[in-house]
């Protein structure tokens, strides 16, 4: 396996790697080999799942060969990594197969001067590693090794230096020493193998106290951030560094870092603090330090990770990344229907992004083609952007501007605009920066828009299901609530109607089936309907809920439901009602007592198919109040349900019983935070039609006078 890993990295050119094995039927890939990599900066990594955000993860899972060359293509597709790895290198990632078998993967790494893409030998010579290393791998498998590491992956060392003879080595002693400053070595894992004299001097330590210490260990003052990034910095991409650092009290020291395979040479002089800039023209500043990089990335990330809707994630994304990267303009676009939909914005005037709102998608406009391409695109100035985009016109009065994408899954779902108000370079390490965080936004923002739309369908579905609006009966005045549930979907199984059954007479029903999701609304439509069918044939409330209850143990949902169902005869102000394990009614008498209707409750619907529902009838003359409601209306933690009945039907008594909207408006809200769902119907009998007959018990069209329920606790008696 050491000579199949060496043998790739070293024909692909590659200045490291790192081999994961895939042990059979698990769902992760885990590190086993490392070499040209120091064992602290590959440890994050050291189990990646295989639906991980990782360039291993998809060529594992895809059976592909990744590449991602430099840190803006990093950025965009692999934001995570880019963030902690804010430097400018290529990695190619490939599944490790023995026949057709993915037995791990390959991440080979090269330094940040590598072509934009990988050759066709460097591919022939990745695959044929691969397969070379997953014939080992199935090699261990067929032994019975463990593929998993008990601890640590192994380290493959570098290929030692050619050793130089005596005078070799006595000659370049001489030349080190005669260089201006110091000089000191450091191997891969950052500790200091050689220190000159002079470094020494310079450092103000002794040498004895340096060599195999980590530097920001043996000196405390070199334990900066800055330090360990501009080191990392040097391995990752294999260029040169720079940085300054001050050795207390006032001396300002220079460092130079020189990578190879073999780990750091570096040049030590005396420096000041404006000293800090790059050896070469080859090495380009690094924009946001990576300490600056990660505290945006923590503060996004814990935001956006509270953020639900679209909205949430545009005002987050505005309150976290204009401030920390001075932008004063902020729109993020996403595509609708073929054209550019501006979903958020901050800093810009609505007249003027109404312009661009439903852009064609066929335009050629920035926000459009960063979409299409998945490419972020940075203007200091006005005239690079009209050279790029003559028909554009100077309106927001912006000097410079980043237009990134949004990335979710593999591909652009938006675009997001930020606009500076003075000129603004965007040197590599921001840009790198700007589209990783562009690339947590995405994410976001993806999650969120499935959230939106869920929660749209949600309420459509629950809308459609309960009724537009309520029936006009002649004699009867009703109102009606409805309050979904403040967590989820906000959609639940709730439900009420009014039934006109003739001339006469009128059904009202109210239920509740268990859940807060589109199963239980789907089962609501069904329980409604099936009240609505057997109440319409002029059922009594037993048997209206006793031939829903069969059906609903026929369906087997898997889901039960408390119903209550009325019968009212406004021509003998009379009604009967029926519950299947539903908190009892409460009737306001035309005295303004309020009276908590004592029905024996039936079970649940759903449970038992031949389960008898009694009923209970009682007067409900004009001036009275009948009140039907859920238990989300009176349930609360740590608050005894009778207690909150009582309660409830305090409230009713203080009603207007001339006015139901305003007394169901004042029982909503005082109601509890809707943990559950709340349904409310209020019934109201208005004055004697003319002609109806009094004091009479109703009499069902199947069911005659035998089907009569007693009246005892029932109210009072016939008036």
């Amino acid at each position: 396996m050491d000579s199949a890993m060496a043998a790739v990295v070293r024909a692909s050119g590659a200045f490291g790697g790192i081999l994961y094995a895939l042990p059979p039927g698990e769902d992760a890939v885990w590190q086993v080999l490392v070499t040209g990599v120091p064992q602290e900066m590959a440890a994050p990594w050291r189990r990646v799942g295989l639906r991980d955000p990782m360039p291993v993860a998809d060529a594992v899972r895809e059976h592909r060969l990744v590449w991602a060359g430099g840190r803006e293509e990093m950025a965009r597709e692999y934001p995570r990594l880019a963030l902690v790895l804010p430097y400018d290198f290529g990695l190619a990632a490939a599944p490790v197969l023995s026949g057709s078998t993915v037995r791990g993967g390959l991440v080979l790494l090269w330094p940040g001067n590598h072509p934009a893409r990988l050759s066709a030998g460097e591919q022939d010579v990745i695959r044929a590693g691969c397969r070379r290393l997953g014939d080992t791998l199935q090699r261990a498998i067929d032994r019975g090794e463990p593929l998993r590491p008990p601890e640590r992956p192994r380290t493959l060392p570098p290929a030692a230096p050619r050793t130089p003879s005596p005078a070799e080595a006595t000659a370049l002693s001489a030349f080190v020493d005669r260089l201006p400053g110091g000089s000191c070595a450091l191997d891969l894992e950052g500790h200091l193998t050689f220190v000159t004299p002079g470094a020494a001097e310079l450092l103000g330590v002794d040498r004895s106290l340096l060599v195999g210490a980590l530097p920001w260990e043996a000196l405390p003052w070199m334990d900066v951030p800055h330090v360990e990034d501009r080191y990392r910095a040097a391995l990752v991409s294999r260029r040169p560094q720079r940085f300054t650092v001050l050795r207390p009290p006032k001396t300002w020291l220079a460092f130079e870092l020189y990578p190879d395979a073999t780990g750091l040479s570096v040049r030590i002089t005396s420096g000041s603090p404006d000293t800090d800039t790059p050896p070469s023209r080859s090495v380009h500043a690094s924009g946001p330090s990576r300490a600056t990089v990660l505290y945006h990335l923590m503060h996004l990330a814990s935001t956006l990770t509270e953020a639900v809707s679209v909205q949430d994630v545009v005002e987050q994304t505005a309150d976290q990344l204009m401030p920390a990267l001075g932008a004063q303009g902020m729109v993020v676009m996403v595509p609708a229907d073929g054209r550019l939909k501006v979903v958020g914005q901050r800093g810009y005037r609505p007249e003027l992004l109404r312009r661009f709102d439903g852009t064609p998608l066929t335009s050629a406009v920035p926000g459009v083609d960063v979409m299409a391409t998945g490419v972020p695109g940075f203007w200091t100035t006005f005239e690079e952007l009209h050279h790029a985009y003559p028909a554009m016109t100077h309106e927001d009065g912006m000097a410079a501007w980043a237009l990134l994408p949004l990335i979710a899954s593999g591909r652009p779902i938006g675009s997001l605009l930020l606009s500076y108000r003075r000129p603004h370079v965007f040197p590599p390490g921001e840009r790198a920066a700007l589209t990783s965080l562009a690339g947590l936004v995405g994410q976001a923002l993806d999650r969120a828009r499935l959230y939106d739309a869920k929660h749209h369908l949600a309420h459509r579905l629950q809308s459609a299901l309960l009724p537009h609006t309520l029936p006009d009966v002649p004699g009867l005045n009703v109102a009606a609530r409805y309050l979904p549930a403040s967590r989820g979907l906000g959609i639940g199984g709730d439900f009420y109607d009014v039934i006109r059954l003739d001339e006469h007479t009128a059904s009202v029903t109210i239920g509740d089936v268990q859940g807060h999701n589109v199963d239980a609304a789907a089962l609501m439509g069904q329980v409604r309907t099936a009240v609505h069918a057997n109440a319409t044939v002029g059922a009594p409330p037993d048997d209206v809920l006793a031939r829903t209850n069969r059906l609903l143990t026929d369906l087997d949902p898997g889901l039960f439901t408390s119903c209550a169902y009325v019968h009212i005869d406004l021509a003998t102000h009379r009604a009967c009602v029926a519950l299947a394990g539903h908190p009892p009614p409460l009737v306001r008498h035309s005295d303004g007592r309020v009276e908590t209707l004592r029905v024996p409750p039936g079970l649940l619907l759903g449970i038992e198919p031949d389960t008898v529902y009694p009923s209970l009838e009682f007067p409900l003359p004009p001036g009275s109040v009948l009140v039907l409601y859920t238990d989300g209306l009176v349930e609360a933690p740590g608050v005894d349900l009778d207690d909150a009945i009582a309660a409830l039907g305090g409230l009713v008594e203080h009603g207007d019983p001339g006015d139901l909207d305003a007394m169901a408006d004042t029982l909503i809200r005082h109601a509890p935070t809707p943990g559950d769902d709340i349904a409310l119907v209020l019934v109201g009998p208005r004055a004697s039609a003319p002609g109806h007959s009094r004091g009479r018990s109703i009499v069902f069209r199947d069911k005659k006078d035998e089907r009569r329920s007693t009246r005892a606790g029932s109210g009072g008696e016939d008036p």
